[in-house]
């Protein structure tokens, strides 16, 4: 009665403004609270996605792989270390390849993520198999007497890995099948996401190269076998939950 003697306001007009304003205030207050909330988990999300990639891609011993460890054996664990470390670089190179390419299929890849992520998980599975039964011995050079710089060490790794364009094959289904950064994602998302799988695969790196030295006096040809096996029979398994869980509609990671 008041705002209206004085204002000339309507009493119930008055009333559902004030409750509107203060729905849009509260509103407001619980964006605040959980939109950070929710960029962390996103952050967290892509982080360890990209750190899994990162290990995935690293961990079978291919030709780097066993020149990573022969040169650990050889000459000494920092020497495999920046082995693995020149690998690593151009495995990024190659990742950021395939998602600068793939970011012009983005609506293509969304319409179809499940039969993506579907093929993803198939290459995945394959990749596995080949890697369980494939022989990374053969890939056994004969030492050299001369260890030569870190920087020569580094070097060869980085070509003998940019040699080897089908890992861009393997990032087109790590990418779909774990839904890595897309289009639509933030500039600090996506360096978020690759820097993840530049920690995942030097992990990877420190991790082997600690193990072989630590157990240098009993690894052998058959301890790179093994190895190998092991990685092979992890990669394996792991496609076929993501394949399961992709034919049920369900989400693994």
């Amino acid at each position: 009665m008041f705002l209206e003697a004085l204002f000339g306001i309507d009493a119930e007009f008055a009333c559902k403004a004030m409750k509107y304003f203060r729905y849009c205030f509260l509103t407001s207050r619980k964006n605040a609270i959980f939109a950070p909330m929710i960029q962390i988990e996103t952050i967290l999300d892509i982080l360890w996605k990209g750190f899994i990639i990162g290990v995935i891609v690293s961990a079978p011993l291919g030709p780097v792989g066993v020149l990573c460890i022969q040169r650990t054996l050889n000459k000494g664990r920092w020497y495999g270390f920046v082995t693995g470390v020149g690998a690593s670089l151009s495995d990024i190179c190659y990742a950021l390849l395939t998602g600068y390419g793939m970011s012009f299929v983005f609506d293509y890849v969304n319409k179809n993520i499940f039969y993506l992520q579907l093929f993803g998980s198939v290459l995945l599975l394959a990749f596995g198999i080949y890697t369980f039964r494939s022989n990374p011995v053969r890939s056994l050079r004969p030492p050299s007497g001369n260890k030569g710089t870190y920087l020569h060490n580094f070097v060869t790794a980085f070509l003998v890995t940019l040699s080897n364009p089908l890992i861009i094959f393997l990032f087109v289904g790590l990418f779909a099948r774990f839904s890595f950064v897309g289009n639509g994602a933030l500039v600090s998302e996506t360096v978020t996401g690759y820097m993840a799988i530049i920690a995942g695969a030097l992990t990877w790196w420190f991790g082997i190269t600690y193990f072989v030295n630590k157990v240098r006096k009993q690894f052998n040809l058959r301890g790179i076998w093994m190895l190998n096996r092991i990685i092979g029979s992890i990669v394996v398994i792991v496609s076929l939950l993501g394949l399961g869980f992709t034919l049920m509609g369900e989400s693994l990671y």
